[in-house]
């Protein structure tokens, strides 16, 4: 699975705002905004992440995948207080 693919599913799964994914080799690094996250549980929100991947974790195409979780308001604020370099 590619990188435009999780995010295009990422997108449809969970009406994301943003989704930015990464690759090293079978690892991936999603940062996800959307407003699904507000008031859920870190633990849920990784389960909302999860469940449109599993198909790929479960046939190996996916093996580790790092999440980052954001509502509009804390994707705006993190990116003030810790811009990308």
């Amino acid at each position: 699975m590619d990188i435009k693919q999780i995010e295009q599913l990422l997108l449809e799964q969970l009406q994301l705002t943003e989704v930015r994914v990464g690759m090293d080799g079978t690892h991936y690094a999603v940062t996800a905004v959307g407003d699904c996250f507000a008031g859920a549980s870190r633990v849920k929100q990784q389960q909302m992440i999860y469940a449109p991947l599993m198909s790929a974790i479960a046939d190996g195409s996916i093996h580790a995948v790092s999440i980052k979780t954001f509502t509009p308001e804390q994707w705006r604020r993190e990116k003030l207080f810790n811009p990308p370099m």
